[in-house]
């Protein structure tokens, strides 16, 4: 079967990414980010998250059929937070693909952004805040959190793992609202360089990894449920 995969020059596959479903800190307008809550079953998909997720994998199954992509060419690779692995597992079953099978893969460094003690558990409310720190300086922490170039950090470190893990295949990244963001304003950036210091990705990302660039993720944000094509 002739497959449509075309990949930048500087990655090795095509990736889609996908924000998790209405969860439950969704619906209680709670921040959840750290690992210790955000693995916890409590805060996983509410009901109408995983209507959500379902959707979404109908959609990235129609874009597959129609891009002629086998499935045995598709990984998931998601974030280990509660509402992110159930987000990933209902898209693996949609897909008929084994979510316990070499198809899926958890990585840590697709985890929520930690927004630090003070913002933990508390009302969501509190979002626009950390916002409006990063559009002023994206290098700047929480109090006890991370920065948008820490997340971007820790990303570059997981797109060079499914890079090197995975050749031309299609990754469907589940992830969170922030990782998600900051992953497409970095991917978007070093996809626009015309005369990068070198072509290989991690360079290309250094490159871009500017206060700049950084401030405005924003402008990537995702719904829940949301599915986009990156690249």
């Amino acid at each position: 079967m002739q497959t449509d995969i075309k990949t930048l020059s500087f990655l090795r596959n095509r990736y889609w990414v996908l924000r998790h479903g209405k969860s439950i800190p969704n619906e209680k307008g709670l921040v959840v980010s750290s690992l210790e809550n955000g693995t916890r079953s409590e805060y996983g998909l509410a009901s109408e998250g995983v209507e959500q997720a379902q959707l979404a994998g109908k959609l990235f199954l129609k874009e597959l059929k129609e891009k002629t992509i086998p499935l045995s060419n598709v990984r998931i690779c998601y974030s280990p937070f509660a509402r992110t692995s159930h987000t990933a597992e209902v898209v693996a079953s949609v897909l008929n693909i084994p979510f316990e099978g070499p198809q899926c893969k958890v990585i840590e460094d697709l985890r929520e952004r930690y927004f630090g003690p003070s913002f933990e558990l508390l009302s969501h409310d509190k979002y626009p805040e950390i916002w409006a720190m990063d559009e002023k300086d994206p290098f700047t922490r929480p109090e006890g959190g991370e920065s948008v170039d820490d997340v971007a950090s820790r990303l570059a470190s997981a797109m060079a793992t499914m890079e090197s893990e995975y050749q031309v295949c299609v990754i469907l990244v589940v992830s969170h609202g922030d990782p998600l963001q900051i992953l497409q304003t970095m991917l978007s950036a070093a996809s626009e360089q015309t005369e990068p210091s070198s072509n290989d990705l991690g360079s290309r990302i250094q490159a871009v990894r500017l206060p700049s660039i950084l401030s405005q993720h924003r402008q990537f944000a995702l719904l829940t449920g949301e599915l986009r094509v990156v690249l």
